[in-house]
């Protein structure tokens, strides 16, 4: 009876989180908002697009700020769960949904991954911030600004290709897309269209972002595909 009853608990909630719409704040050139919208895609899962103008300084605002008081996108709101930051975001997306895994089973796979993910997510990405390349240009100028964020991309570029280069198949780990992919295409792609990183530094990195840009998922949720992009 405990067991049944349990079952039916679970099957509640699942209907429950279905039935509710996910929110998700986000500005389209945004690659951390892209590492969710590719997630959400990937994991076939409807939400409402709500756009924030960090130029604009839209993130700044009171509303916004009880969402997310650091004012950082994106922030994914289900039913009375707020969730910031897109690492955090995606292994919430992995326990309440979890169709469509991005985490592999195999251990050694699953720390690959989540090594991955981690890399770009703190070593990389808050290094060419809008805010923080920003903040440079004003004190050093545009140059050195550029500069700064082009050594750390390589940097962690480099990193990448050296952790992945033994595992790589079609994608990161193997022939699914998982987490360490939701992670690396929207980095490669804004490393350089937006940083000119050359990629033939990186001859893994560049084969995996090759299997990337034919993804239907990646292409729906590129920057230039989402409401709020400036064409």
């Amino acid at each position: 009876m405990e067991a049944s009853s349990e079952q039916q608990k679970k099957s509640e909630n699942s209907s429950s989180s279905s039935s509710s719409k996910l929110l998700l704040y986000s500005y389209w050139q945004s690659s951390c908002s892209w590492r969710v919208r590719f997630a959400l895609s990937l994991k076939g899962l409807p939400y409402e697009y709500k756009p924030v103008n960090i130029r604009k300084g839209e993130q700044f605002s009171p509303d916004f700020k009880r969402l997310n008081p650091l004012h950082f996108v994106p922030v994914l709101v289900d039913g009375g769960i707020v969730v910031s930051d897109s690492y955090a975001i995606l292994q919430y997306l992995e326990d309440k949904y979890p169709q469509r895994p991005l985490l592999p089973a195999d251990p050694r796979l699953k720390a690959l991954n989540l090594q991955a993910a981690s890399i770009i997510n703190s070593n990389i990405q808050p290094l060419h911030m809008l805010s923080v390349l920003k903040h440079l240009e004003e004190k050093v100028g545009p140059e050195e600004s550029l500069s700064f964020a082009q050594s750390n991309i390589e940097k962690g570029l480099l990193a990448l290709e050296m952790l992945l280069k033994d595992f790589a198949s079609r994608y990161a780990t193997g022939d699914e897309v998982y987490m360490a992919d939701v992670f690396l295409a929207p980095q490669i792609a804004v490393s350089t269209t937006r940083f000119n990183i050359n990629m033939s530094k990186f001859p893994t990195l560049s084969r995996l972002y090759e299997s990337y840009k034919i993804l239907p998922e990646l292409e729906a949720s590129s920057p230039e595909r989402q409401p709020d992009a400036v064409r």
